[in-house]
């Protein structure tokens, strides 16, 4: 009875409607739903679930955000019965590939035209983080980028930035202007005192050098701050 269960609810054993593969082929992939394509992953559930029921389970945890879940290790997706190290290791694999299409995609976009264009871009990077990075976007007279350099990595409270550090790597780039961008994992959306100090410090400092300092961006997960946009640069 036992195998006769399992064997019941492995995809291939569905009905033809139910099938997410079968869905995908004959339908496409827009027909499918965030479960049906986390169950193609995971191939099958358990003798009492389908993976399809286990795959809006694990979902649902994370409030049905595919941010959320690519947030989860492997031992947290092997606490979900069902799931082994390999099943775990599948889903994984496939949301930071989904990750690393969005930096791409974002990276082709290489003109910043906008403080929304420097969010596409850097909330990939650092949005989802746990602890808080700053980095400096340089551009060149066209607001193209030239590179993107994280200057330094903190704890959760805050992080430190070396003035020189930056205007040494803009003059080796020959940048015309710079972008500060550093993330907020506490999803606050307001400027701190040290972020306004730290902004007005880079600005007078780059200035000396004839180079602008044209807005600085806190990003969270799903939103952005910008000091240009807000009059406070």
């Amino acid at each position: 009875m036992k195998n006769e269960q399992q064997t019941n609810f492995s995809i291939k054993n569905w009905a033809e409607d139910d099938r997410p593969r079968e869905k995908l082929l004959q339908k496409g992939k827009l027909s499918l739903s965030d479960a049906e394509l986390i169950a193609i992953l995971i191939g099958s559930g358990s003798p009492n679930e389908s993976a399809v029921q286990l795959s809006k389970r694990i979902l649902a945890s994370g409030k049905n955000n595919l941010s959320e879940l690519g947030k989860l290790s492997v031992q947290q997706l092997c606490d979900f019965k069902g799931v082994g190290p390999a099943k775990a290791v599948s889903i994984i694999a496939a949301l930071e590939l989904g990750r690393r299409r969005r930096i791409e995609e974002a990276l082709e976009r290489k003109k910043i035209t906008s403080s929304a264009s420097v969010f596409e871009l850097m909330q990939p990077v650092i949005g989802e983080l746990p602890h808080e990075e700053f980095w400096i976007i340089y551009l060149n007279n066209s607001n193209k980028v030239i590179e993107q350099l994280q200057l330094s990595k903190g704890g959760i409270t805050g992080t430190l930035v070396d003035v020189r550090l930056t205007l040494k790597k803009a003059l080796e780039l020959a940048a015309t202007s710079l972008i500060l961008v550093h993330n907020h994992p506490s999803g606050t959306l307001l400027a701190s005192e040290p972020d306004k100090q730290l902004t007005q410090k880079l600005k007078t400092a780059a200035q000396s050098l004839d180079i602008k300092v044209l807005d600085h961006v806190i990003v969270t997960e799903n939103s952005y701050f910008s000091f240009a946009d807000e009059g406070v640069l």
